[in-house]
């Protein structure tokens, strides 16, 4: 069932002169600034009893009231889909997802989805905007997300977000031999002209991603990306912009190249490997009750462990 919000607080002098939607993420730390502002907008959160804008500065002594409604994830039916669980205590969760699964319902894929599993593991994450999900993969990428389990620790969680504390590092497997690691700092927005894609724009968001070379072979490398950001497919579209596409990539990766002389098992794989080849392989945030720093790793999934020793042997042959 929703639950309704009531809280009120007495704006400091410590806060006056700052603007409604600041001042109401300090006194209502439990939950978000985006969710705070669309309360103020939706006149649910007032200011002496009075429906502002959310950048209205404020004096000090007013009185913020609150009176929201927490909606249940209702639409979304709950599903008996198997999680690979890899920690959980009673705020978080670190889920290890697989390939193929996408992680919230959208057009196309209605169900079956990280979201309805987890409606059905922990029933009452319904109360939590998109069931505590923090942060998202696509649905081919494989590794470690973190979901919440409570709303003070999914505020927390997407706080460590914004404020770019959260590690996370993945593997990838890419098209090309680049000599040395990098950094990729480059704004991505839509693409112009598919809307469906992302691509570097100069009126894009800030985005930049560091990768270093773990393994080289003949015309692929095994790289490891480290994200500063978050933005929708960034190591994809930072390395296909850096000239070296993730193998497998639908969207971003072009043609498979083929090393030359290389066996037919290599070429088959390098053909028809179903996704792009990346991998959410360690995760590190601070525990929203604990304040401990907490680290996970996930090995590489098996279709990667046998891209690379196809690539490996191929190395090992033909040098």
């Amino acid at each position: 069932m929703p639950r309704t919000v009531e809280a009120t607080q007495r704006v400091p002098a410590t806060l006056a002169g700052a603007r409604l939607d600041q001042a109401a993420a300090e006194l209502f730390s439990d939950y978000s600034r985006e969710r705070l502002k669309a309360w103020i907008n939706a006149g649910d959160l007032t200011v002496d009893g009075a429906r502002v804008k959310p950048k209205t500065k404020l004096h000090g002594d007013e009185t913020l009231d609150l009176c929201a409604t927490l909606e249940e994830e209702g639409r979304f039916e709950p599903q008996a889909i198997a999680l690979d669980v890899v920690f959980e205590d009673d705020a978080v969760m670190v889920i290890n997802k697989p390939a193929g699964m996408v992680v919230h319902p959208a057009a196309g894929n209605p169900d079956g989805t990280l979201l309805n599993a987890l409606l059905h593991y922990h029933p009452e994450i319904a109360q939590l905007p998109r069931a505590g999900i923090v942060h998202r993969l696509d649905k081919d990428t494989t590794g470690l997300m973190m979901v919440a389990k409570t709303l003070p620790a999914q505020t927390a969680l997407v706080e460590q977000l914004q404020a770019r504390t959260v590690s996370r590092q993945y593997d990838a497997v890419v098209i090309g031999t680049p000599v040395a690691g990098g950094t990729v700092d480059a704004p991505i927005g839509r693409h112009p002209k598919d809307r469906k894609r992302q691509a570097v724009n100069a009126s894009g968001k800030p985005a930049v991603t560091h990768f270093r070379v773990v393994e080289r072979f003949r015309a692929h490398t095994h790289v490891r990306c480290k994200l500063e950001t978050g933005r929708t497919h960034q190591i994809r579209v930072h390395m296909a912009h850096a000239r070296y596409p993730l193998i497998g990539d639908p969207i971003y990766g072009g043609r498979p190249k083929l090393p030359p002389g290389a066996a037919e098992p290599l070429k088959e794989i390098l053909r028809e490997f179903p996704r792009q080849a990346l991998h959410a392989r360690k995760l590190s945030f601070v525990h929203p009750h604990t304040e401990q720093t907490m680290t996970f790793r996930a090995p590489l999934p098996d279709d990667l462990l046998m891209l690379l020793d196809y690539l490996r042997e191929d190395h090992a042959t033909m040098r």
